[in-house]
């Protein structure tokens, strides 16, 4: 959904957060080499909502006013109430995230996931897990867009941002969660 929030109030977001934000540069263990993730990342929710995945555990921080005000916005326009919300701050093209499923076990069975934008237009692409015959999907995730992701999608869909050799600013994305 393109536009859930006007141009004016993604800017205001989006500078509100890259300053209120306590933003951490988690490492990850891959393929036996120790490296610092492709991207900033917080973690904000209830309190005891915490959220591991890749070997790395966040304790949620209490919500700021700026979130709670996103997040009743995204709960109005998704129908569902969440709990925690993961933030990605990707500084430049060279930022990304690897394909992978949202379907750790603390995110229970059938996950709904409401993905929201601000900053620089970034490319989301979807893969099928099982059918490789599939093309893939690429949806770009516009200033103050609203992707929904729900029922089995994480059970049969992986998903990336890319990498991009093409000039872009700072994204801020918030994927808003239930932790059960």
């Amino acid at each position: 959904m393109q536009g859930l929030f006007t141009f004016a109030d993604s800017a205001l977001f989006a500078d509100r957060l890259d300053q209120e934000v306590d933003w951490r540069q988690d490492h990850i263990r891959l393929f036996g080499k120790t490296m610092p993730l492709p991207r900033l990342t917080a973690w904000h929710g209830d309190p005891g909502k915490v959220y591991s995945y890749s070997g790395i555990e966040m304790p949620p921080k209490p919500w700021t006013e700026s979130l709670l005000g996103i997040k009743a916005k995204v709960e109005t326009a998704a129908g569902t109430q969440f709990n925690s919300v993961l933030l990605n701050k990707y500084r430049d093209g060279r930022d990304s995230m690897g394909w992978h499923s949202d379907d750790e076990p603390e995110l229970g069975p059938s996950p709904v996931i409401a993905s929201v934008s601000f900053g620089a237009t970034r490319r989301f692409v979807l893969r099928h897990k099982y059918n490789k015959t599939l093309e893939t999907i690429s949806i770009e995730l516009t200033d103050g867009s609203l992707l929904l992701m729900q029922g089995p999608t994480q059970h049969f869909w992986q998903h990336q941002i890319p990498k991009t050799r093409r000039v872009v600013g700072q994204r801020i994305n918030l994927t808003f969660r239930t932790i059960v």
